[in-house]
């Protein structure tokens, strides 16, 4: 489903797909918090999806959907998918607790090995971490996001990568020094 063909009420301020891709423009590919981020999206085969569920099981139901669809396109044409859920799971609680079903979903598919599902939301938090820790703000997406990885590509970018544990201590570092305040100036603009 496209932005265009999402019909809700969070669409009457944002479009869901816009803040996303602008979030993965300035903060994810911007601040280098994924390294392995820019080169699929500026050969455009990141896939977005609108979800229209309102439900956890309507989203399992387009999630497994969409791992198909990954499952089945070449790489070269897509090679991860964002599904964009505005319309579910806002609390983070909640939605932690789904990502147990994503992760059955992909076993029940057999796509364990091939697949995996990040997660990202407005509200993240590492277990142990205050609210308000800045070091959240690397899983903080403006909507409700579950990220589809191909396990290969995961693997091939991690090899080409000296150091891949650097990665989490380079980003609290720019986080750090970012700031809450950096941050939300960073989105707003």
């Amino acid at each position: 489903m496209h932005a265009t063909d999402h019909d809700s009420a969070t669409d009457a301020l944002h479009d869901p797909i816009a803040d996303t891709r602008r979030w993965l423009e300035k903060a994810v590919i911007g601040l280098n918090l994924c390294p392995f981020a820019k080169a699929v999206y500026v050969k455009e085969q990141v896939r977005f999806v609108l979800s229209d569920a309102t439900t956890p099981e309507a989203l399992l139901e387009q999630l497994a959907e969409e791992l198909l669809v990954l499952r089945d396109t070449p790489a070269e044409v897509v090679d991860t998918t964002l599904i964009v859920h505005p319309d579910v799971l806002g609390d983070f609680i909640d939605y932690n607790d789904f990502l147990d079903n994503a992760d059955a979903a992909v076993e029940t598919l057999d796509l364990q090995g091939i697949l995996q599902v990040a997660s990202f939301h407005p509200d993240y938090q590492f277990a142990g971490t205050a609210p308000d820790d800045v070091s959240n703000y690397t899983n903080r997406s403006p909507w409700p996001t579950l990220h589809l990885l191909r396990e290969d590509s995961v693997e091939r970018a991690v090899a080409a990568f000296p150091d891949p544990d650097v990665i989490v201590d380079r980003n609290i570092a720019t986080l750090d020094k970012l700031g809450v305040d950096g941050w939300r100036r960073l989105m707003a603009d």
